[in-house]
């Protein structure tokens, strides 16, 4: 990893840029798989999952039979683990349910609002090096508790053309209406316009590379909606000497293993800290199964020091991280001063892998400094607000004449006559 003194303000973007391909480089790829699916449905579906994948299959979707096999050889003590992390998670969104809300804005009208759930929805869990299992309990857990009617869910096959046993366990765990062995490009474009095998869905949801990312945000160009571009994966921990070196390490190398387009930075206000995190990165990474990987991130990766935590802190909000870990004796500072953040984890004793899986929070967050406008993944992303408004004459009447003469000012003299004649016939009346 790069270490960094004191940066210099001017050069904090440079410094924070992302280690990710430009648009330009991807979109004109994802463009023609587009077209080509809206065109020619499954048969650019299979056409394209053998160019990338490198895989023909003889269905594009995954049978009764074959999601009973997977969930056999999922081990029990696999399986527990997974149902304990689906019940703290089912526990965190039940949570976030609202009740209607409704106020009388002047005597006689009546305003209020209700939530619906989204009917058709598409959830892309990757595959790749690390079958993400654990974003199937993130996204079909509050999709289910939200009531939605229809959920699909998409994962690229592997070179036998199956999806792993513990994502089809999984899913079935959690209510999955149908499972589409496809990934990548060509699947976000069939959920977009819909094909004889993939239903064409409302929104769009699920972290990918950069390929999917930029689908996605094709998608809404179709009139589909998506959760949020979510790229590769990305952690900032600040730290100073209250910190353990051992444990931050193991933080930035848990991120820095996804994938070798991930970043991990550690920004510190202790000199010693960062030379003591930098030798045990070096000690752990041996160890890892998935070395070339990690090193390859870590190579995007920086070790920042910086004079203060006011500093640390404004660097943060910068950055915007998806993943953000507080150790610190000043954590109350960061705590209240972070506001571009997707999630955020606590003291020594609370990995980033603990939101990766069982703690609750959703793990389905916006990279790529998009946490400075996006949420993560909660239960009102599968669900729309809708608003209800009823008026007696009473309420016509008293708010009447505020509304003809904001449509008269406006020159809607038809807006004016909708309101003008009610409150004729309610005189007369």
């Amino acid at each position: 990893m790069t270490t960094i003194e004191n940066p210099n303000k001017k050069d904090w973007s440079t410094i924070l840029k992302r280690p990710t391909q430009t648009v330009d480089d991807i979109e004109s790829t994802v463009n023609q798989v587009f077209n080509d699916v809206k065109l020619y449905g499954d048969e650019a579906i299979e056409k394209y999952t053998l160019k990338f994948d490198n895989v023909v299959l003889e269905s594009l979707l995954v049978s009764k039979t074959e999601i009973e096999k997977a969930s056999i050889k999922v081990s029990e003590d696999l399986k527990q683990a997974i149902q304990t992390a689906k019940l703290n998670i089912d526990k965190f969104h039940r949570a976030q349910k609202t009740d209607r809300v409704e106020v009388e804005t002047i005597k006689g009208v009546i305003c209020w609002q209700e939530k619906r759930p989204i009917e058709k929805i598409g959830l892309y869990i990757p595959g790749g090096t690390a079958p993400l299992f654990s974003t199937v309990l993130m996204l079909a857990i509050p999709a289910q508790i939200a009531g939605c009617k229809e959920i699909v869910l998409c994962s690229p096959p592997n070179k036998e053309g199956k999806i792993a046993n513990e994502i089809l366990y999984t899913a079935q765990l959690c209510g999955v209406t149908k499972i589409i062995k496809v990934g990548g490009i060509q699947v976000i474009a069939g959920l977009t316009f819909g094909t004889a095998t993939i239903p064409q869905v409302y929104k769009i949801f699920g972290p990918g590379n950069q390929f999917v990312t930029v689908a996605k945000q094709l998608a809404t160009k179709y009139g589909v909606a998506i959760d949020m571009p979510a790229g590769p994966s990305e952690l900032l921990v600040i730290a100073d000497d209250s910190a353990n070196a051992a444990y931050v390490a193991s933080d930035l190398l848990s991120q820095a293993e996804h994938g070798t387009d991930s970043q991990v930075i550690l920004v510190s206000t202790s000199k010693s800290l960062i030379a003591n995190v930098s030798k045990e990165i070096d000690n752990q990474l041996n160890e890892l199964p998935r070395k070339e990987i990690a090193q390859k991130s870590i190579a995007n990766s920086k070790l920042i020091f910086v004079e203060s935590d006011k500093i640390a802190l404004e660097l943060i909000n910068e950055y915007a991280p998806e993943h953000f870990i507080i150790c610190s004796k000043n954590e109350e500072l960061y705590i209240k001063g972070i506001v571009n953040a997707g999630s955020v984890f606590i003291g020594n004793y609370t990995p980033e892998s603990a939101g990766d899986y069982a703690s609750g929070t959703n793990h389905t967050l916006p990279t790529n400094g998009f946490c400075k406008a996006y949420s993560g993944v909660n239960l009102d992303s599968f669900t729309k607000s809708i608003t209800f408004q009823k008026i007696s004459k009473e309420g016509l009447q008293n708010i009447g004449n505020a509304i003809e003469l904001m449509a008269e000012a406006e020159g809607l003299q038809a807006h004016k006559n909708a309101v003008s004649m009610r409150l004729k016939d309610i005189k007369q009346k």
